[in-house]
């Protein structure tokens, strides 16, 4: 009632007397509600939303090729969990040579050659693209492939490097970090270190960026709080594509995405399994890990990718929200419909191209010539 009181008093005007009339009531009741039911609210924990079961449509707010893509099946082998290495293995063979399959038409549409190569070691390939403008011939991008820190090697990690260096026109080293069951972490990390120590010779650091999607992303952005803590050179510019950058599962969209992204479909099925052959034991919250935990004060000027359907929108918003808190120029681009990292799924689908057009423009505005 005191809320009333003051909100009237201060005018007699008869609009504000008719305004007293209907809204103080409602004031009242209002006041009512907070003071009896705010300690009641503080003493319980927040209950969850409750949904009714529901179909949910193909958006025709994409193109055709996309539209294909949200339609597909989940993916075959979303909870086929292998008990052995062996069968761990086998997965990833099948997959290695579905993969191959469809290189050489991809690397013919851009455009794109692909040459493997050894760097202090590290196996790696350098995709170079059929031509190279002015602008980025003394630019070079370190590429790191996702799979859950277990799938695509070899040759088949070059997926997304061929789109970039295709879309992007930069010359591109993917990196063919060891991965588990037999090179846990930090096998993986290390590889892709020994191969940015060694880039940042052949260009200045200042003409460089690193990128790479979902166990890539992570990586990615590990890669840049490791060179922070060895004070070494640090990356114009990086893109994280739907970074797995929280592997303890915290995340809205584990939950409002699970069973609707058609890639990686829910949290503790295939994917989460092949990150804790990685992980190994691991504390998750260590930010070499989970590197949504780490301090990305100081890092380079950063673009991350995620669809709405995406399980790992939240890993990605969430790092994005803790750049922005640091004081770190970044960008979220957040595609229509798409689920786990879809955006280099289709080579003929135009959101492809524009993603890729998207991260070598950013790439321009912050890579030196």
């Amino acid at each position: 009632m005191r809320i009333s009181s003051k909100l009237v008093h201060r005018s007699s005007s008869p609009v504000h007397s008719s305004f007293r009339l209907r809204l103080a009531p409602g004031l009242a009741c209002f006041a009512a509600a907070i003071t009896f039911s705010a300690p009641h609210a503080l003493a319980q924990a927040p209950a969850p939303r409750e949904l009714p079961a529901k179909t949910v449509p193909v958006p025709d707010t994409v193109s055709p090729q996309v539209q294909k893509l949200i339609a597909a099946p989940l993916t075959p082998t979303w909870n086929v969990i292998p008990s052995s290495s062996e069968a761990w293995k086998a997965q990833i063979d099948a997959v290695y040579a579905a993969t191959m399959k469809a290189l050489p038409a991809l690397r013919e549409t851009l455009h794109v050659k692909v040459e493997p190569m050894t760097i202090d070691g590290v196996k790696a390939f350098m995709v170079t693209p059929e031509a190279i403008p002015p602008k980025n011939r003394y630019r070079l991008l370190v590429h790191v492939h996702g799979g859950c820190f277990v799938s695509f090697p070899g040759e088949s990690g070059t997926v997304e490097a061929v789109y970039m260096a295709g879309f992007g026109h930069f010359k591109v080293i993917s990196v063919d970090y060891r991965m588990p069951p037999d090179h846990p972490y930090p096998a993986g990390l290390d590889d892709a270190m020994t191969v940015w120590k060694a880039a940042a010779k052949m260009a200045p650091p200042k003409n460089m960026a690193i990128f790479g999607s979902s166990a890539g992303g992570n990586l990615t952005l590990a890669m840049v709080l490791r060179a922070k803590r060895d004070k070494l050179p640090l990356p114009a510019a990086i893109a994280p594509g739907t970074p797995m950058s929280d592997l303890t599962g915290a995340g809205d969209s584990f939950q409002t995405n699970a069973m609707l992204d058609n890639v990686l479909v829910a949290y503790g099925a295939n994917c989460d399994k092949r990150a804790a052959l990685y992980t190994n034991g691991r504390d998750l919250k260590d930010p070499m890990l989970s590197p949504v935990y780490g301090d990305m004060h100081g890092f380079p000027p950063t673009i991350l990718t995620t669809g709405t359907r995406d399980l790992l929108l939240s890993n990605t918003v969430r790092v994005h929200r803790k750049l922005r808190q640091a004081g770190v120029e970044a960008v979220l681009q957040v595609f229509e419909g798409q689920s786990h990292a879809q955006y280099y799924r289709d080579v003929s689908a135009p959101e492809s191209k524009e993603a890729f057009e998207e991260i070598a423009r950013f790439f321009d505005r912050h890579l030196g010539k």
